[in-house]
């Protein structure tokens, strides 16, 4: 049978489900606790397979922190968002997502560049390079002012090699306990590079890189530069997210029959009776501390929510974000094992980060790119244009000859002024990011703001420099429960949302291999060097060395 690839790159990985029955041989219901990326996968996931799904979700949208909402301003009603937000070609699976809604060619627009801005005047752009690599690094190279030939020769070639030489999920664990920061300055890349190219990609984790994974910055570089030819531009939403993607999505759960519930969870309890969960899983028949059960039909859940009331599940997944997972895996005690507990508890959160939309009196200069990566402005992480490309921010710019802007601030800590004792000082947020964005788009020094919208939030999770193996995966002591999200370990070289969506899907077929049903075929980039080069070029380096010795 011809698979058919999802994009344009031959060496994508499929990842075949597990075989078994259409729908389940016995009727079996499902909630999905989090209505985010991760939690809409496993939905569909479920609920294609005839699995009777509920989905439950704090916040009025779908999406999680993708969603968008509407606010009122001085001129009517105005789209909000936790931030501009990039979807690659290689996010294979999110897209498949996305496809339950429409066209994802129809649903997203094409962004023609991404270029970054560095406030020594270094600028770096991604149009015209090649897609395939190695020639899309060759080419990035050979055009950046940032690499000379001078910087070149000093950079650790064994450090850079590795950049290459990958074999996931190997190489998480080949860099436990190494930080993103002591990685590149191993690499010794000319420090112009580091900042405009590497570092902009550690901070899109919300992270610092002293405090970032070596491993998943690697994962990165591979995933979207040295490792899938699918290119480094991206799409977006042809208009506010809710309105695209999660509204649609959500209509099309409901002709699924997935029932939808807003509330919030505080626990998940085991329905056996006077039965303890140690003496459950001894009648089950385990096999040590954190053995899955021999029965999964054993183990009854209730889904206990806010108003108290109790909602029964053959299967639960958990997909409501790094940080209301693990207060619900605390408050449920029947869940999982110690060192499991141990695990979901220490999961830390990365520092704050912050959103700033404001609606402007004047428009900004036309040739201003819809997205613009920034490196060395104070707190200013990136600038958007949104409506270069946003229906309803094009609306309101026409409407009133403005622009609509977005300003990031990731990791935000005391280093930048941005945070005191109390948290963020949104004051002095402000005033740095309005300087900043003076000094980026000069023009805007002279226009007003007439509406703006600052949102501040810390519930991203911090990927560290912990050992891979001891990161929370999909799988939990409980055969019946699931995790999912962009914080959840995989063995895959995937991040953001397409790790969310990629965790939801897995936990779905997870969920339906227990019940002998047949899952969902996933892709991935490759997940190995595409070239043997790489190791061929070490090998010779040992071979000159040891000449050398001899």
């Amino acid at each position: 049978m011809t698979v058919e690839q999802p994009g344009r790159d031959p060496l994508a990985r499929r990842l075949p489900a597990a075989p078994g029955a259409p729908f389940p041989p016995v009727p079996r219901t499902a909630t999905v606790v989090g209505g985010g990326i991760a939690g809409l996968a496993a939905a569909f996931g479920l609920a294609e397979r005839g699995v009777r799904v509920r989905l439950i979700e704090p916040a009025a949208e779908l999406g999680g922190r993708v969603r968008s909402w509407k606010v009122e301003s001085e001129s009517g009603a105005v789209t909000m968002s936790r931030g501009f937000h990039a979807f690659f070609r290689q996010y294979y699976n999110l897209r498949a997502l996305l496809s339950r809604a429409g066209d994802p060619h129809e649903l997203l627009v094409p962004v023609d560049d991404y270029p970054v801005l560095s406030s020594n005047g270094d600028r770096d752009s991604f149009a015209a390079i090649p897609r395939t690599p190695p020639w899309n690094f060759i080419s990035f190279v050979a055009r950046s002012r940032t690499f000379s030939l001078a910087g070149l020769s000093r950079v650790d070639l064994d450090a850079a090699l590795s950049l290459l030489d990958v074999d996931f999920p190997r190489t998480f664990r080949d860099h436990d306990g190494v930080s993103a920061a002591e990685f590149l300055d191993r690499l010794r890349f000319p420090d112009r590079a580091r900042h405009l190219a590497l570092e902009v990609f550690a901070r899109s984790f919300f992270a610092d890189p002293r405090e970032f994974s070596a491993g998943e910055l690697i994962a990165m570089f591979h995933s979207y530069f040295l490792g899938s030819a699918e290119g480094l531009l991206f799409d977006v939403p042809r208009d506010d997210f809710d309105r695209t993607l999660w509204g649609p999505l959500g209509a099309a759960l409901e002709r699924l029959g997935v029932e939808r519930i807003t509330a919030e969870v505080q626990r998940v309890e085991c329905e056996s009776g006077d039965v303890d969960a140690a003496a459950n899983r001894a009648a089950a028949g385990t096999d040590g501390e954190g053995s899955p059960f021999a029965d999964p039909a054993r183990r009854e859940w209730r889904v206990v929510l806010d108003d108290g009331s109790r909602l029964a599940a053959d299967g639960v997944v958990l997909a409501a974000g790094p940080a209301a997972t693990p207060r619900i895996v605390a408050a449920s005690p029947d869940l999982g094992d110690s060192v499991w507990r141990r695990r979901m508890s220490d999961v830390r959160l990365a520092p704050p980060f912050a959103v700033w939309r404001i609606w402007t009196d004047a428009p900004v200069e036309a040739a201003r790119p819809a997205f613009l990566g920034t490196a060395g402005f104070g707190p200013l992480d990136n600038v958007t244009v949104l409506e270069r490309y946003e229906e309803g921010a094009r609306r309101w710019a026409e409407a009133h000859d403005g622009s609509v802007l977005e300003l990031h601030a990731y990791a935000l800590d005391g280093t930048n002024g941005a945070v005191g004792a109390d948290g963020v000082d949104r004051e002095a947020l402000r005033s740095a990011l309005r300087e900043e964005l003076g000094r980026v788009y000069p023009e805007t020094r002279r226009l007003s703001i007439v509406h703006e919208e600052l949102l501040v939030e810390r519930d991203c999770a911090l990927v560290g420099t912990e050992p891979w193996d001891e990161r929370p995966e999909v799988t939990t002591p409980e055969s019946t429960v699931k995790l999912a999200g962009d914080w959840v370990r995989s063995a895959l070289p995937i991040a953001l949302m397409e790790r969310a969506a990629t965790t939801g899907w897995t936990a779905a077929n997870e969920l339906l291999r227990e019940w002998g049903v047949a899952g969902h075929d996933l892709w991935s980039v490759p997940t190995r060097a595409r070239h043997d080069w790489p190791g061929a070029a070490r090998r010779i380096k040992r071979k000159l060395r040891r000449g050398t010795r001899s």
